[in-house]
């Protein structure tokens, strides 16, 4: 008898292949066998008319803090998610020097917008090298597996100190020193390690990430250090600057490593590549036998805009700023008094100096790209239901629109700004992308820009809108789940999950496909010390498991905590049947 078997469900096993009616057979946190007439279970889960995938592995997350108080790793763990990988983008907490701890948090807070008092509070600090990390991380049990990466900005501020902070050069030594800490944390079970440069990416007090004017022969020299160990991935976030050359040392790295590079391909105004040069690029240098790797959104990044997040289009007035020190209470208040609402529209903003003002002017004014957000939300959302749109039709500014939209909900209503990803007003240049073998989904930036976006969801609006409900350029449910499963496995080596076969991890979703549907977001202000967070959760998932635990049934979680750290690449079924 089976510990557990998955009767009667649409098998959509993670490689591809056309989908199959088979049932599923668990015993301890491995599957046993996938087929028809399997023996009897302890326990059965009733699949008719459902699909059966694996887990989703999500590889683009910034749960760092998060991880070492949260148990359930939400909202990640609430879209299917069974696996991710943390410590992106260069930003992370292990090495830590002690007097370096609220550093770290301002580094984390200004580039993902995590805020600093939930962070402060939340971690308990018992590390101070990125092994000991590891090992903290190990103390709490949880829903999901986490993996994480060496973080750059980390790694420099601990062996440069403020020379580090301040993106001065390495001397020969630093390099050294900060390669060893890299090697000695993929020993330890790291899967990769992570950089950053670009300009968005910023501590609370506007200095950039350590690393962002990294050399080439900084980066290589780390890469090195990688390619010492033998596994890993080298993550990483760019502008794409063309005197930077990055795809050539990106190439050099990976071809003297055998190690792959990723790094996020986006439509954005901070690159000065257009996407489908940075794609061509990324061929030529693959070509000459490199691998690198393009991480793709699989949607817009959007900002929502609330009175109570991080952003919205009265941010820069000066009405604002009067308001802006009141308890929430007070703010709505205010927002209600018809003469505040005059005044508040008709001031003109004042931005702050910075180096993105384009970007503020979009979220101050940009009505042309700016959506109501209600229940039902398409994401991709056409220009004729903008709020420029909507203005013109009614006869009114685009200003007052977005006040009063904000204002619904008793004053909890949500603008949708797609920033990147968005110059065409669809998403039709991404289907061909989705497509190709040498992007992979990502993105997500699970528990990361608690106040301007959620995009952890990406799982979900995956299934939904891709596979289901767009209205042309839709991609099969096989290629969907295999790009979300077991592509964003292989990448980081982890060859143990992200198919459905016996002898693999019991990672797996239940899924009423017709019934999914991706819930209205809202904020919410449980993280420690009353910290914000966007949140979404989704229908239609009947139940995840984590090794063949069950997580979660009808998207209520069921208290099981079977996740673990993982720790360096994971061997699947063959390579573990060969010894």
């Amino acid at each position: 008898m089976h510990d557990l078997v998955i009767r009667g469900g649409t098998v959509v096993d993670g490689t591809g292949k056309p989908a199959f009616a088979a049932d599923v057979a668990i015993d301890g946190s491995r599957i046993t066998a996938v087929g028809t007439n399997l023996g009897r279970g302890r326990e059965e889960l009733d699949a008719k008319g459902l699909v059966v995938a694996p887990g989703f592995v999500d590889i683009h997350t910034h749960y760092d803090g998060q991880a070492t108080w949260d148990p359930e790793m939400a909202p990640s763990a609430w879209h299917g998610v069974t696996t991710v990988v943390m410590g992106n983008c260069g930003v992370g907490f292990a090495p830590a020097h002690p007097d370096r701890h609220q550093w770290l948090i301002g580094l984390m807070e200004g580039v993902e917008d995590i805020p600093g008092t939930a962070l402060a509070e939340g971690m308990t600090w018992d590390w101070e090298s990125f092994p000991e990390y590891l090992d903290a991380l190990e103390k709490l049990p949880r829903t999901v597996d986490v993996g994480t990466h060496v973080p750059h900005g980390a790694v420099r501020a601990y062996v440069m100190g403020e020379r580090g902070a301040r993106n001065e050069p390495p001397t020969e030594t630093d390099i050294a020193r900060m390669a060893a800490i890299v090697e000695e944390g993929l020993r330890a079970g790291a899967l990769g390690f992570s950089t950053s440069r670009t300009i968005l990416h910023k501590s609370v007090d506007g200095e950039l990430v350590p690393g962002t004017t990294a050399t080439p022969e900084e980066l290589l020299g780390i890469g090195r250090a990688m390619g010492r160990v033998g596994h890993g991935v080298f993550e990483m976030a760019s502008d794409l600057r063309r005197e930077w050359n990055e795809f050539e040392w990106m190439g050099r790295l990976s071809r003297e490593t055998g190690l792959p590079v990723t790094f996020a391909a986006l439509e954005s105004p901070a690159k000065e590549l257009p996407l489908a040069e940075q794609l061509a690029a990324m061929e030529a240098e693959n070509a000459k036998g490199a691998r690198i790797v393009a991480q793709i959104a699989l949607r817009a990044t959007g900002i929502l805009m609330n009175w109570r997040g991080t952003v919205h289009p009265f941010l820069f007035k000066p009405a604002w700023a009067e308001i802006a020190p009141l308890p929430w209470e007070g703010k709505l208040a205010r927002l209600r008094d018809p003469a505040f609402r005059a005044r508040m529209i008709a001031e003109e903003s004042v931005f702050p100096e910075t180096d993105v003002a384009g970007l503020l002017m979009i979220v101050a004014g940009g009505w042309f790209l700016q959506y109501r957000m209600g229940e039902g939300f398409d994401y991709e959302p056409p220009r004729s239901e903008s709020l420029a749109a909507l203005a013109a039709a009614q006869g009114r500014s685009g200003a007052e629109v977005a006040y009063d939209l904000l204002m619904e909900e008793e004053g909890n209503g949500f603008i949708y700004l797609p920033l990147l990803n968005y110059a065409d007003g669809n998403l039709d240049f991404l289907e061909p992308v989705i497509r190709r073998a040498d992007t992979v989904n990502s993105l997500s930036d699970g528990g990361a820009h608690c106040g301007t976006i959620c995009d952890a969801a990406s799982p979900t609006f995956l299934l939904q809108h891709w596979v289901r409900d767009r209205k042309s350029g839709r991609i099969p449910l096989e290629l969907a789940i295999r790009r979300q499963c077991h592509d964003t496995a292989r990448l980081y080596g982890l060859d143990d999950r992200g198919v459905i076969a016996p002898g693999m991890l019991a990672d797996l979703n239940v899924i009423d496909l017709d019934r999914l549907k991706l819930g209205r977001p809202w904020l919410a202000f449980d993280l420690p010390a009353g910290g914000k967070r966007l949140l979404q959760k989704a229908e239609g998932y009947v139940a995840t498991l984590k090794s063949g635990v069950v997580t979660f049934r009808d998207g209520a979680p069921t208290g099981a905590r079977p996740g673990r750290v993982i720790r360096g690449p994971q061997r699947g079924p063959m390579a573990l049947a060969a010894e």
